[in-house]
């Protein structure tokens, strides 16, 4: 799933990824999460696996407080449905592009 940070290009402070997969879990569940540099690491690997990255320092700051693997609580269910509409918005641009290019 996405990936989310508090960056800019050369200045990543934190990153957390996500990872949801509906029907065998209820949430979304925290994938990774680093500061400093294994935050670059993260977005860096996100990059260049085609997973899209969304900048939200303010849900990277509440993902901090949960431990990898744990699914996210509910208070944190609508932030996290915006990277889920960015995630889709992505992935149906893609496909809009793959099927114009056959």
């Amino acid at each position: 799933m996405g990936g989310t940070g508090s960056f800019e290009e050369n200045e990543i402070t934190q990153a957390a990824a996500l990872k949801y997969e509906p029907g065998s879990a209820s949430a979304p569940v925290l994938a990774a999460f680093g500061e400093g540099h294994l935050a670059k690491k993260i977005v860096d690997i996100a990059k260049e696996s085609g997973v899209p990255v969304m900048p939200d320092p303010s849900l990277a700051s509440m993902l901090s407080k949960i431990s990898v693997g744990d699914e996210i609580s509910p208070d944190m269910y609508e932030a996290v449905a915006k990277v889920l509409a960015f995630v889709a918005e992505v992935d149906k641009r893609y496909g809009d592009k793959a099927r114009a290019a056959q």
